[in-house]
């Protein structure tokens, strides 16, 4: 077997146990043989370890990996954060001696830029304020959004950190602290992704996708001219008419042979943009829907509710008035909420004088009918993203309240949720 099979196949080898490791559990994959694999990883592998443990020391050993377990999977640790910094360091290490002298200046100039990038971004993302909420940031962040009773409602106090929630906000297990905008905790980052490092993440993913395409079409084309100085006729790509697979890729394998550092950093490269590609849309999807990773998935537990005809909704009157002690007398946002969502155990209506809202409860099977207050278009979500505490609307503005929030919700789409948010999270 070659080199480059012998690469590859290690590399499929280690995604698709990664793969198993983490989405197993899947419902869409139960009754399936990666489900059994999972079940055999996670619980019948680790089983007969812990029967034998047992019998040898008992069980003082496993009780020791158990305790670090638990902290490498659910406390905060800077492990992956440092191996992504060793894979890009090391590949590059290994990468751009067999490169650099062979780029024009244009190239090594474009190439300086996008190799600086992803650390300066990785290192805002990682060392930035997420949005950490404290005494001190609280009402500052109490103002950002409004409530929209339905995946946030006023007056709901963090168990842990003992203050009032803020808006869009959620207490992450790992980091042990509430985060304003709370969007997922990234073990790439060591860091939550949240209202204050969304922006720099986002860009960490951009300037990681452009790195790996762009080292991955200079190592193509590095190789292809090694090839091609053995054999002039040879061309990358469409292979060459009259040869065979077999002598395509014999001499391919050769110019990765040629120098392995390039060779090895460009398959690895041209193997991931496609994930870190998919990442970015993925979130850029999120932005233009106007939500984040943890709503996406709140919205898909609604719709559950939904299915099962035990969620319901009411107008809440335009003249409300706030009570001060469980929201911001004043939001930046442009809009309001004008609808109020419930759920029930027995999928009864509640009863009409219950909670908050004015008329009658009516039952709601689609997010569809549901209205998603903080999508305000791409372009403002967007804004939203990569200007922290930019003002849709001040407090002296002529125009008015009603003006503000016609001309927004003209464009106002349902909630949008993504199957894939949950193994965003996990993967993430």
């Amino acid at each position: 077997m070659g080199a480059l099979a012998q690469i590859a196949l290690g590399v499929l080898a280690i995604s698709f146990m990664t793969f198993v490791a983490f989405f197993g559990r899947l419902p869409a994959l139960r009754h399936t043989p990666i489900a059994w694999l999972h079940r055999a990883i996670w619980v019948y592998i680790p089983s007969a370890i812990l029967a034998l443990d047992q019998r040898l020391t008992s069980g003082r050993l496993t009780t020791g990996l158990g305790r670090f377990g638990t902290y490498v999977m659910f406390d905060r640790h800077p492990t992956v954060l440092i191996f992504f910094i060793l894979l890009l360091s090391i590949g590059e290490y290994m990468y751009l001696p067999g490169v650099w002298p062979r780029l024009s200046i244009m190239h090594k100039l474009l190439g300086s830029i996008s190799i600086i990038l992803p650390y300066l971004f990785l290192y805002l993302s990682a060392a930035g304020d997420p949005g950490v909420i404290t005494p001190a940031s609280h009402s500052r962040y109490m103002s950002h959004y409004p409530y929209d009773f339905a995946l946030f409602h006023p007056g709901v106090t963090c168990r842990t950190c003992g203050l009032l929630k803020p808006p869009r906000s959620k207490h992450c297990s790992v980091c042990k602290r509430c985060v304003h905008k709370m969007d997922h905790h990234c073990v790439f980052i060591n860091n939550c992704v949240g209202y204050g490092n969304q922006h720099y993440f986002i860009l960490l993913l951009l300037s990681t996708a452009v790195l790996t395409t762009y080292g991955g079409i200079l190592g193509l084309t590095v190789i292809s001219d090694v090839v091609r100085a053995r054999n002039p006729s040879f061309v990358l790509f469409p292979k060459p008419p009259g040869w065979s697979w077999r002598q395509y890729l014999v001499l391919l394998t050769m110019g990765i042979q040629d120098d392995v550092g390039v060779g090895s950093v460009t398959l690895l490269t041209l193997m991931t943009s496609p994930l870190v590609w998919g990442l970015l849309g993925y979130h850029m999807y999120l932005i233009y829907c106007g939500t984040t990773t943890n709503e996406s998935m709140k919205w898909q537990d609604w719709q559950v509710e939904m299915n099962e005809g035990c969620a319901f909704k009411r107008s809440l009157p335009p003249d409300r008035t706030k009570d001060l002690r469980r929201e911001a007398a004043w939001t930046r946002w442009p809009i309001d909420p004008v609808q109020i969502l419930v759920r029930t155990e027995d999928g009864t209506p509640p009863p009409t004088n219950a909670g908050d809202g004015v008329g009658e409860w009516e039952r709601i099977w689609y997010l569809r009918d549901v209205e998603n207050m903080y999508d305000l278009g791409f372009w403002d979500n967007l804004v939203d993203v990569l200007v922290p505490n930019h003002s849709f609307r001040h407090a002296n503005a002529s125009t008015t309240t009603a003006d503000l929030e016609g001309g927004k919700r003209r464009a106002k789409k349902p909630p949008k949720t993504s199957r894939a948010s949950g193994l965003v999270a996990a993967a993430t």
